[in-house]
């Protein structure tokens, strides 16, 4: 160890600042001392005293004369002695690295009591029961700390004592029964560890030193690090204080309180107390704590110091604190404070309230709110209690947040017939298709046997904010039969299950809901975060009550309408099959100018609605497949529409069959080979703007040509468009502001973008399909493999959830380096399910998006996300 070098602090030396050296419980107890509360005394040896004991495996003898003189002045400044006839000095031994690591290293306390001391102790306090127990508790703490004797050993002996002499609970044994305890408690500790318990105090305590020290490295924190991303070279501290007793008799007593409600941010002392009790009977739940308001009335004078301590902790650390308090003989001692863990309710509560008093800025607020505590705000959670008592029956994707129970449906209109006939509904599928959608808007939760993260189910429900589960292989669905198998038991129509897409988890049976809360504290965060904020966020909806709830939830503008989602109602998809399955021309025509008025009267609505914000409506993308019909019965009613044979129509269908659909004619293709559909939608977007503009409204389309890769693809595109678009401006005499832009989410297409730039206006990333491309995974069926891949860690993370910085992320940041020296009036926005993802857009932002897009229900927690990493 190097000369010199102090390793060992006074309580009276140390501060807040210092929880690298100190460890977090060092620093704060430092800090609470020197703002003059009555902490017992004691001192730290730094986590660098850890780590190079850790090293050398001794404690050097510079060290030792460190502690030595810590614990001189320490006898000292308490009037006790180690191993005093008349006042014997008692300590608590405990670890304390920078990050709070529970159950990584154990407490021991009463350190510095022997066969002699216990006596004086109990002559001391006149109260020989207390001073028993406590000796018995350092062997038994001691041995299985500093010896590693297994607890249970000490256990066991001490509830088979309780057995044969007819005690039902610690606190009826007497003194000769405790005696008997220790006597049995010794020759455990002889019989396990070869040796009698040490008798000299300053053995005791530095075996607790090294012990402690040790720990750093047991096989519980080496886990608990590595799970929770904590540096193994931190060390942990030793923390040693002069013990203060609840237990001493009817004037002690002990507790933990916080500084306002954890469950609902309400101002106030809020804990609870028992009198003649340690800390640890509190927590243990051996006898039940009374409500710390009723101090108040016992000892009215202790209550108001402890009152305004935590006033004075609640100023100074500007957040709610934890505290842990003991009163010895009627003297009140702070044994710890910590920032207290709350509900995410309590979390807004006391954020903004700590902001609005001026105590933090808004920005600080902000930081102290996380994306979960934003979920959990907006959707239901199941109540704890009910919820510790049902057991999954089987696990899936957590695709959208919340929780739901209701009656399983395994069709679309049976889930409508039994909603309409006022039943909770959950829609239970192997997997879902557009044709769902009407099944899906009634349903309570969306469970599907396949399919990822990025599935029809799974995009749809996080849109629309309903709780879904998707990939849940371990249910063998069969529609047909209307039932569904696990192991050997079955789940038929009707039935009753809970879902919760929070964690996956499907159980059988109704579980209580915690409804979801404060949403009037919501708004005024995301309107600080929008103001603190240095990137836009838009949506991906297109129905009515989706782009209400993102412009409620601060979305400015809309990034992403699908329009194939506005195809599939019952009447407009026949249309569709009509357009496509029909050789005559005319039949074509007709129905495609049937869907332009379907269409007109959707974009007047969605452009109304974001009237002043920019409307980026994506053209139909999806795949013919999608569209064809499937049951004999679609057929036949297709072939009718068509005045054609159903062998016919069917025959049709079979040449639209693709090998690999997603990859086949769909997006911008559809187009090259089927003009018409896309001059139909650009003349319902066009004819809707003007029809508002007219009547006064500012529309700002911007219409996105999907899955371009090539720049004649483009460029023929949109002169294809901008021609029709024309043709409308000098037939109706007016003219109103659009874009032309694409969806670059073909490798190649981020690649070239630069030649791209000179035809489009704005650039969307869609990551879903670039990342699909990228890593050559389908995005429905990775769900077979990729779990195994975050398993056995081949992937840190499901890609299509989380961006791939390395590749997918490379290949943005190559398109907007092409892009912006050359074009900087370009936009470039991302409207994949990465839109969403929190810890994405710290990356979206530094490459130099100019805003991201996600579903409605994930707007707060983006928008709190980029305030949180602002510049601002």
């Amino acid at each position: 160890m190097s000369m010199g070098k102090k390793r060992v602090y006074d309580f009276t030396q140390g501060s807040k600042e210092q929880k690298d050296l100190l460890g977090g419980k060092g620093a704060n107890l430092a800090e609470m001392t020197s703002i003059g509360l009555p902490v017992p005394r004691g001192f730290t040896i730094t986590t660098e005293a850890c780590l190079e004991y850790l090293n050398s495996k001794n404690l050097d003898a510079e060290l030792i004369k460190e502690i030595e003189t810590h614990i001189a002045r320490l006898e000292k400044e308490t009037g006790k002695k180690f191993a005093d006839n008349e006042n014997p000095l008692l300590v608590s031994v405990r670890s304390g690295s920078k990050f709070s690591m529970p159950g990584m290293m154990d407490t021991i306390l009463n350190l510095g009591l022997n066969h002699q001391s216990v006596e004086i102790l109990a002559q001391k306090t006149g109260n020989p029961v207390f001073a028993y127990d406590c000796y018995r508790r350092l062997i038994q703490m001691f041995g299985d700390v500093v010896k590693a004797v297994d607890k249970n050993l000490f256990e066991e002996a001490l509830t088979d004592y309780k057995i044969n002499h007819g005690y039902t609970s610690d606190t009826e044994m007497q003194a000769v029964d405790w005696k008997q305890i220790i006597k049995q408690f010794s020759e455990i500790y002889l019989k396990e560890v070869g040796e009698k318990f040490p008798q000299e105090p300053a053995e005791q305590l530095y075996a607790a030193v090294e012990a402690v020290f040790t720990s750093w490295n047991n096989p519980r924190a080496v886990t608990y690090r590595r799970i929770h991303d904590i540096p193994d070279t931190l060390g942990t501290a030793v923390n040693i204080q002069e013990m203060v007793f609840g237990n001493t008799g009817a004037k002690s007593g002990t507790g933990v309180a916080f500084t306002r409600n954890p469950a609902t941010g309400e101002g106030g002392v809020f804990g609870e107390f028992l009198m003649n009790a340690q800390g640890e009977d509190v927590v243990a739940g051996i006898r039940t704590p009374r409500p710390i308001q009723e101090l108040k009335e016992d000892n009215p004078d202790i209550y108001r110091q402890f009152e305004k301590i935590c006033q004075q902790l609640e100023a100074h650390y500007q957040d709610m604190q934890d505290i842990e308090f003991t009163i010895e003989e009627g003297k009140l001692f702070i044994l710890q404070t910590r920032n207290g863990k709350r509900t995410a309710k309590a979390a807004f509560k006391i954020a903004t309230q700590l902001a609005e008093d001026g105590v933090i800025s808004k920005k600080e607020s902000l930081k102290r709110l996380t994306p979960s505590m934003i979920t959990q705000l907006l959707h239901p959670v199941f109540d704890e209690k009910s919820l510790a008592q049902n057991q999954a029956i089987a696990k899936g994707l957590p695709a959208s947040p919340g929780a739901a129970y209701g009656r399983v449906y395994f069709n679309a209109q049976d889930a409508q017939n039994a909603h309409e006939a006022g039943q909770k509904v959950v829609l239970l599928r192997t997997e879902t298709s557009p044709e769902d959608i009407e099944g899906m808007l009634v349903s309570e939760a969306i469970v599907t046997s396949r399919g990822g993260m990025t599935s029809h189910a799974a995009v749809v429900a996080r849109g629309m904010g309903v709780c879904c589960v998707v990939g849940c292989e371990a249910l063998n669905v069969n529609e047909k039969r209307k039932q569904a198998q696990y192991g050997t038991q079955i789940i038929k129509e009707g039935d009753i299950v809970s879902v919760d897409g929070t964690t996956g988890n499907i159980y059988r049976g109704e579980i209580k809901l915690d409804k979801a809360q404060d949403l009037e504290i919501l708004g005024k965060v995301l309107k600080w975060a929008a103001e603190i904020g240095d990137m836009k966020v838009r949506a991906n909806a297109e129905t009515v009550d989706d782009i209400k709830t993102a412009l409620d939830f601060g979305a400015s503008g809309i990034g992403l309408a699908r329009t194939e989602h506005m195809f599939f109602g019952k009447e407009r998809i026949l249309e569709v099959r009509k357009m496509f399955l029909s050789e005559e021309e005319m039949q074509r025509k007709k129905s495609l100018e049937t869907l332009k008025e379907y269409q007109k009267k959707d974009f007047l609505e969605i452009l109304s609605l974001t009237e002043g914000m920019p409307c980026t409506i994506r053209l139909l993308d999806p795949p013919l497949h999608e569209f064809m019909p499937k049951t004999k019965e679609e057929f036949e009613e297709v072939a009718k529409a068509c005045g054609q044979s159903v062998d016919f129509i069917i025959q049709r269908g079979k040449e639209l069959e693709e090998f690999n659909p997603m990859l086949g004619h769909r997006g911008c293709r559809l187009a090259v080979t089927y003009p018409e559909i896309y001059e139909m939608q650009v003349e319902a977007i066009i004819e809707a703007a003007l029809d508002l503009a007219q009547a006064g409204k500012q529309v700002k389309p911007e219409i996105m040509i999907p899955l371009i890769s090539e720049e004649r693809e483009l460029t023929y595109l949109k002169e294809l468009l901008e021609s029709k678009i024309q043709k409308l401006f000098k037939e109706s005499g007016r003219e109103v502001a659009y874009k032309i832009g694409a969806m670059l989410e073909i490798p190649r297409a981020c690649l070239t973008a630069d030649k791209l730039a000179s035809a489009a206006q704005f650039f969307s990333f869609g990551t879903n399909d670039l990342t699909q491309l990228t890593y050559g995974f389908s995005r429905d069926d990775s769900v077979k493999f990729l779990p195994e891949y975050i398993e056995k860690r081949i992937l840190q993370d499901d890609p299509f959830q989380h961006l791939d910085q390395d590749g997918v992320g490379a290949l943005m940041k190559t398109a907007i380096g092409l892009v912006k020296p050359e074009y900087p009036e370009i936009s470039f926005g991302v409207c994949g399910e990465v839109g969403g993802d929190p810890e994405a857009v710290t990356f979206l932002k530094k490459i130099g998006l100019d805003y991201v897009s996600c579903s409605s229900y994930r707007v707060p927690a983006v928008l709190l996300t980029i305030a949180q990493s602002s510049t601002k």
